[in-house]
Order: structure tokens, then C-alpha cells, then sequence
């Protein structure tokens, strides 16, 4: 069989459209109890006081939780795992408030309308103090943080100082990102349920297996005895890779009252306690030589974190490995802001730092008058210039090439401006996306039924993406079963463990030990088969049968050919199991390991009014094997509709005075819709990579939006001639010029 990379429909597109996907919040559950988030009023000082009285005597109250009688838990809710699965949590434990829309207090009644109704009555009598809300007021006293995810917070190779005398042109230019919050369809939403020291929950998060282990952290239990279901989400895109306070506050209810309690966010709570794409300031400085190359740049990224919690947006890593430059300095700084805390949202740092590098680049293009795309193959980096390794496999010269000639690059003239149909400036604007290509250890079961049928399994989870299909097909290819014949499962922590959904790794992670236990259930069919003396395949040479839709099949002799079930019924009816866990090898100590891309896009600039449109995107995707051509070009539209969003409408808006943010709701956080979608030409190379693992997979999650905002600036000013380099490009930005 071969439906790897096939365009596979999806197959829990019929539950979805009907309605019988069941998301967190939509699980029944006997003597089911409804929990209400009481999040603070100011973003820094105290609790003096909650009177609780008048909610707790109204009608269907069960409890009233707060820092005065929430259970006390160990090493006082702190979390011993790192971000993601762990975090600083707002577990009520003592009264300091440290941002605004902190979880305060949880209310918990029989009905959602009582809990609602007791929630309002809280009275909260609040101990302000100063708090730090202004980014450029913070800003002198920003810190370094410590290995940020990990990484490098700071890189310098070569001398930045020789590379700037070396250098004809200079480029020196300060970009900004604004706070964006992640806004999925699906709200973040618990439901927990113990039985007796088993504690159940399901939950709409990224990572099963890991929000599994940080729960279980938080009450001083065994992982084991922590299950986490999670069969659907309705997007996630970062935020529900950690398990926020929440979670944790609604199991604490459950145990409290001694029933099962569901808690789900209001759409205003999504903006603050569970995380945000940080702001960030980033100066560039460029220098390069009057024929383009390059021999100087220094990228000083600053974004905000919260007074609890450092985290990092990486803006510097994208700066560090794309292009051959031989003197460069990068540097990542912390401000402390009375805000919740940060975390990942699609393609975290790469999304904010190719805008500014991009953007950066294509002002270098210009002050040197040299057409954009020869600069950036002029300064291509054959190899990771700061890894010193080769790449694991690198085709972006072709998505260059294969970019260019769809879009129309070379009828795009150089001089802003130069491009008019009547009222409308036409500009034409071109970015290199890139993101790394993650991989962790996974695990996965395979069990061919006695109905001849196969169920496979693995920890993971389906945030939408098509994990359910892509698995299925993995695994039909190893078995030699119809998909119809197979029941792929994820989202259930019971399961062989896998990756939390985040970094773009769970394709490439799951998919080589789903194929790897399938072909091992496989492998053990033939030989009960060939071992058989009443099967037609019996004596023939291992290397000359197959399966194929089921049957164990001679090669030569198709005729002769067994089914499953009569295999196994005759073997004694039992099913045939194999496990697999697939570990990252040395590969990333040999290679570096990325995706890679090119987008051109043309906008349609109104010359009175500075209104934007995006009428054509075409992008070219280097990406590694493409598992379903249908599931991963959604991906790619949706990465690029975002990315459109970014440069043209996301935007939190900062309340400075009392640290709440104004448009905390989906009618007034813009995010473009269907009309504001024109074409999107997208391609992939569909070129595996050798060495990333043994089905040369990549993830494809979050490099779709990664160079867009820069190609989409750098085609407003190719239509104006104005330079925006502050997220979003609104018409008011274009116009002041």
C-alpha cells in the first residue's frame, strides 16, 4: 500500500460535522457539578477580604474556594517540571495578587447558572500596590533570562566591531510586536472526577501525557493514578501546551465537594492566565558591502514576562542560522511586567523574529537598490553558520526559484510606488519562512483484532490538525490494512507516551513508532501465517509474502493468500500485539535540522484611505515528506491566514492604568475572516529528510506563518513607500506618512 502522503479525507471529519466529537466540556457525567473563575480586579497588592456570605447562601452553591479554605498542597502548588508541562501556577494558596485577572477564587454549584450568579457576589476588598505596566518605563531594568527554552540567551561569532568598519551600507532600525492572544474556537475547559485516589480528567490541552505528570505534581501523587482524556480540541496553537491554573483549581474543587466538577473559561479569562505571545522590541543592525554580501548584524531582542515566571520569546534564533554572516551578535532581555506570563504561541520567536529580520533585510535590499531575493541567494547559507554543521536537508533555493516564477517576481519593478490601477498602490513584498524541526521519544501499540481488523494507539493528541488521519495512514502502510480496518487512538494518557503537541513535532515524532509497532504486528502475522501448516502461505519463502488489504499474499503466487482473522482464529483467537518506542538519535549533534520556505505576497494599498489587502499569496515549502498533500495544506493556509492576522489586525490592547487588557473578546480582537482571504497558492517540495528519522518527516504546524508579517510589510512599503515597522500595519501607520 501506499497512502502516506496521499490526500486522505479526514477521518474524524464525520464526527465533526455532526457533532458527535466530544470536546472537554461536552463529556457527561452523573452528579455533575459547574465551577465559576473568580480572576482579581487589580495587577498588583493583595486580598484583604472576601465576603463570602451572600454567594454562599444562595441556592445550589456547593463551595466557595478560596485562599482562606483551599486545600493546602505540597511545596505550596509549585511545580518541580519546566515549562511547558510546568509553570507557575495561581492556585490559591496565599492572598498576593500579581497581575490582573489572576484566579482569585472558584465558586462551585449545581447548575452553571447558580455558580455564575454565587461568582458575582463575591465581595473582594483589594490591597493595591504600584504596578509595573509600561514597557519603555521597565525597560532599563531588564534582565537576561537563563537559557530560554533551553538555548543560548545570548550569541556572538566572528567580530561585530570589523564587520561594521568592513561594511558599505549600514542598516540600523528598531521592529515591534504587540501582545497577541491566541483565541482558539474552543475556550480552555476542565472537567475532574475522583474516585478515590484515581483522579480523572478530561481536558482540553496540548499534551496528555505531560498534563498528566504536572497535575500529579501539584498533588504529590502518582503520575499513574492521574488520567488524562482528550479526544478532541478546538485549536490550541501554544496556549494549551501547559496546564494552567485551572486544571489543577478544578480538581481541587472536585476533591472538595466529592463530585465531579466542570470548569470552563469565559472568553475574557483566555487574557491572562493562560499565557500570550509576548511584546517585543527588536534593534537590528546590518551591515553589508555595495555588491550585497553581508559582514556585520546584531540582533537585541526585548519582550516582556510577568513578575512570577520568566519566558522567553526567542526572537534571535531565526537571526542566528539563516543567512552567511560572519560577524554577529544576538542577545535576549526580560521585562517584568505585571501581566500573566507569556508562553508559546504558533512558531514562538520565529513568528516575531523573521518579521523583524526579514523586514530588516529588505530595507538592506533597498538602501543598496538590489532586488530582494538576489540579496537574501547572495547571502545563502549553505550551511548552519552557527552550528557549523551541514543542514539535514536544505531546498530552499528551489522554493526560491519555484516561488518566484508562480508569483511573478521578475515583472516586479524596484521603485516604491511604481505600480497603480487607479486608487489602488500595488506593492509586491517577498520573506523567507524557516522553523526547526523538533523531534522527542514516542511510543506506540499495535494490536491486529481476531475480527482481522487493527487498533493502534499513542499518547498523543489531534489539536485539529489531522493526527488521527495522518496516523491511520502511517499505520495502514506498515500493516497492509485498508484504513476502513483500522481504528487509530490518541488523546488519552493511558496510552504509550508521546510529545505534548508543541514545536512542530508531533508528526515527527509519532509517526516513526506508530510505523515501527505496525510493522512489527505485521511481521508476527506472516510468520503465524507462514508457521501454519492450514495456511495457504505455509512454506514459502518469508521474502515472498506480503500483506495486502488484510490478507497475508504470496507475491508470486496470488493466489494463494490467507485473512487475518482466519490466521489468528486458527492460532487461537488471541490479538497480536507489538510496542515501539522511537528515540532521537545523534542526528542533531551531525546536522542541523530545518524547515524552509519562501512567501510572496502582492497587497492592495487604497492611496486615500491606507487600507490593506492581501489579494495573492504564493509560498513554496521545503518541509521534508509530506504525510496527507489535503491535511498539510490546511495547515499551510491556516499558518498564512495568520500570518496575514499578524500583520495586519492582532493586537491585545493594554490598559496601562489598570493592567487589563480593552478588546479581551473576539468582537473587538481582530482576526481576519473569510473575506479578508484571497488566494493562497501553496507548494511543498515533498522531499523526505534522510536523517531526521526513518519516514523523513517534519512537522508542519507553525512554519506556515513564520515570514509572512515581514513579506507582507515589505510589500506595503513596495506599494507606498512608507516603512511600518511596528505590528499591525494599520491604515493610520501608513498614513502618517
Amino acid at each position: 500500500m501506499n497512502l502516506i502522503g496521499q490526500p486522505v479525507d479526514r477521518i474524524d471529519g464525520l464526527l465533526k460535522v455532526t457533532g458527535d466529537a466530544r470536546y472537554a466540556a461536552e463529556f457527561p457525567e452523573a452528579r455533575l457539578a459547574h465551577a465559576v473563575l473568580v480572576t482579581s480586579t487589580i495587577a498588583s497588592g493583595t486580598i484583604a477580604s472576601i465576603d463570602a456570605s451572600r454567594a454562599q447562601a444562595l441556592p445550589g452553591v456547593l463551595l466557595v474556594m478560596t485562599w482562606q479554605n483551599a486545600p493546602r498542597l505540597p511545596n505550596g502548588g509549585k511545580s518541580a517540571l519546566a515549562p511547558p508541562a510546568g509553570r507557575r501556577l495561581s492556585l490559591l494558596q496565599d492572598n498576593e495578587v500579581h497581575y490582573s485577572n489572576e484566579p482569585v477564587a472558584v465558586v462551585v454549584a449545581d447548575t452553571l447558572e447558580h455558580a455564575t450568579d454565587a461568582a458575582r457576589q463575591l465581595r473582594i476588598v483589594y490591597q493595591a500596590s504600584a504596578a509595573t505596566l509600561d514597557f519603555a518605563q521597565a525597560k532599563p531594568n531588564a534582565h537576561a533570562p537563563d537559557k530560554p527554552q533551553g538555548r543560548q540567551t545570548d550569541t556572538q561569532r566572528g567580530s561585530f566591531e570589523d564587520g561594521m568598519q568592513s561594511g558599505a551600507v549600514h542598516i540600523d532600525a528598531t521592529y515591534t510586536t504587540p501582545i497577541e492572544h491566541h483565541n482558539p474556537m474552543e475556550p480552555h475547559a476542565t472537567m475532574a472526577h475522583w474516585d478515590g485516589p484515581q483522579l480523572t480528567l478530561y481536558d482540553s490541552t496540548q499534551g496528555v501525557s505531560n498534563a498528566a505528570q504536572a497535575v500529579a505534581k501539584v498533588f504529590g501523587i502518582p503520575a499513574s493514578d492521574v488520567r488524562v482524556i482528550s479526544p478532541f480540541i478546538g485549536g490550541g496553537f501554544g496556549c494549551k501546551g501547559s496546564s494552567w491554573s485551572h486544571v489543577s483549581l478544578c480538581a481541587m474543587a472536585a476533591r472538595q465537594t466529592g463530585r465531579p466538577v466542570r470548569l470552563a473559561l469565559e472568553r475574557p479569562q483566555m487574557f491572562g492566565p493562560v499565557g500570550a505571545r509576548p511584546r517585543t522590541e527588536q534593534h537590528f543592525v546590518i551591515a553589508a558591502r555595495h555588491d550585497g554580501t553581508l559582514t556585520a548584524m546584531r540582533h537585541d531582542s526585548i519582550s516582556n514576562t510577568s513578575m512570577i515566571e520568566d519566558w522567553t520569546e526567542t526572537c534571535c534564533m531565526v537571526t542566528r542560522m539563516l543567512y552567511a554572516v560572519p560577524n554577529q551578535v544576538t542577545t535576549h532581555r526580560l521585562v517584568q511586567l505585571n501581566l500573566g506570563t507569556p508562553t508559546f504561541m504558533r512558531a514562538p520567536g520565529e513568528t516575531t523574529g523573521s518579521f523583524a529580520l526579514e523586514s530588516a533585510m529588505d530595507e538592506l535590499a533597498a538602501a543598496l537598490k538590489m532586488d530582494p531575493l538576489a540579496l537574501r541567494l547572495k547571502n545563502y547559507a549553505e550551511s548552519d553558520p552557527q552550528e557549523n554543521k551541514p543542514w539535514s536537508g536544505k531546498s530552499l533555493r528551489e522554493c526560491y526559484q519555484i516561488g518566484a516564477e508562480k508569483f511573478g517576481w521578475s515583472r516586479r519593478p524596484h521603485a516604491p510606488r511604481s505600480i497603480r490601477n487607479g486608487n489602488t498602490l500595488i506593492g509586491m513584498g517577498m520573506a523567507t519562512a524557516t522553523y526547526p524541526a523538533n523531534r522527542s521519544e514516542a511510543s506506540a501499540i499495535a494490536r491486529i483484532l481476531p475480527d482481522g481488523t487493527a487498533m493502534v494507539a499513542s499518547g498523543t493528541q489531534d489539536l485539529g490538525t489531522g493526527t488521527y488521519t495522518v496516523m491511520t495512514q502511517v499505520a495502514a502502510d506498515a500493516l497492509g490494512f485498508s484504513p476502513e480496518n483500522i481504528h487509530f487512538a490518541l488523546g488519552d494518557s493511558t496510552w504509550p507516551r508521546a510529545p505534548g503537541s508543541g514545536g512542530s513535532q508531533s508528526a515527527a515524532s509519532v509517526s516513526p513508532a506508530v510505523y515501527e509497532a505496525a510493522s512489527e504486528a505485521r511481521r508476527q502475522l506472516i510468520a503465524l501465517a507462514l508457521a501454519d501448516q492450514a495456511s495457504p502461505v505455509h512454506g514459502l519463502p518469508p521474502e515472498d509474502v506480503t500483506v495486502d488489504n488484510g490478507w497475508v499474499v504470496s507475491r508470486s503466487q496470488p493466489g494463494r493468500r490467507d485473512p487475518a482473522a482466519a490466521i489468528i482464529a486458527r492460532s487461537g483467537g488471541k490479538p497480536i500485539e507489538a510496542t515501539s518506542t522511537v528515540k532521537p538519535g545523534d542526528e542533531k549533534q551531525k546536522y542541523s535540522l530545518h524547515s524552509f520556505g519562501a512567501v510572496f505576497v502582492e497587497v492592495h494599498v487604497d492611496a486615500e484611505l491606507g487600507t490593506i489587502r492581501v489579494p495573492r499569496v504564493v509560498a513554496v515549502y521545503d518541509v521534508g515528506r509530506v504525510l496527507n498533500e489535503k491535511t498539510a495544506h490546511s495547515q499551510m493556509m491556516g499558518g498564512i491566514v495568520w500570518g496575514i492576522g499578524a500583520a495586519l489586525q492582532e493586537e491585545s490592547t493594554l490598559d496601562t492604568r489598570f493592567g487589563r487588557f480593552t478588546n479581551a473578546n473576539l468582537a473587538e480582537y481582530h482576526v481576519p475572516v473569510n473575506a479578508d482571504i484571497d488566494t493562497l497558492d501553496i507548494t511543498f517540495l515533498d522531499r523526505p529528510d534522510p536523517y531526521i528519522n526513518s519516514l523523513g518527516v517534519r512537522g508542519i504546524g507553525e512554519i506556515g506563518i513564520t515570514g509572512v508579517p515581514a513579506a507582507i510589510a515589505n510589500a506595503v512599503y513596495h506599494a507606498t513607500g512608507v516603512r511600518v515597522r511596528d505590528l499591525p500595519i494599520t491604515l493610520d501607520k501608513v498614513m502618517r506618512a
